[in-house]
């Protein structure tokens, strides 16, 4: 059974960093594209970055610039490294793994990120 596992979320000041860590356990394999998601409180849950295969990236508008995905193949692991935190970007944050011949989705259980002003 494939299971993600987040970290990395925290109550951090407007202006700081945090990076956000989705690791993949089980047997996966075909791994097609893997995106992070927030979801604000009363909102819905948003893309916020994507990355494929290949390597291609996509950011939302509000993000561009400042968060950065990336991966680690021989770990099942991807990252969200995020700078320039705004108070608007706090919300609980999900990773999903979209992988094998089906294909499966998986999400995983979120990390909150909290950004003071």
């Amino acid at each position: 059974q494939v299971q993600l596992v987040e970290s990395g979320g925290g109550l951090v000041q407007a202006g700081g960093s945090l990076r956000l860590t989705c690791v993949a356990s089980g047997s996966i394999y075909n791994i097609q594209s893997i995106e992070w998601y927030r979801q604000a409180p009363g909102k819905q849950r948003d893309l916020v970055a994507y990355i494929t295969s290949g390597g291609r990236t996509i950011y939302a508008n509000s993000v561009k610039g400042r968060f950065t995905i990336s991966r680690d193949n021989a770990k099942n692991t991807v990252y969200l490294q995020m700078n320039s935190l705004k108070p608007e970007d706090t919300a609980d944050y999900y990773c999903k793994w979209t992988w094998g011949w089906a294909p499966t989705i998986t999400w995983g259980q979120g990390t909150q990120v909290t950004v003071s002003s």
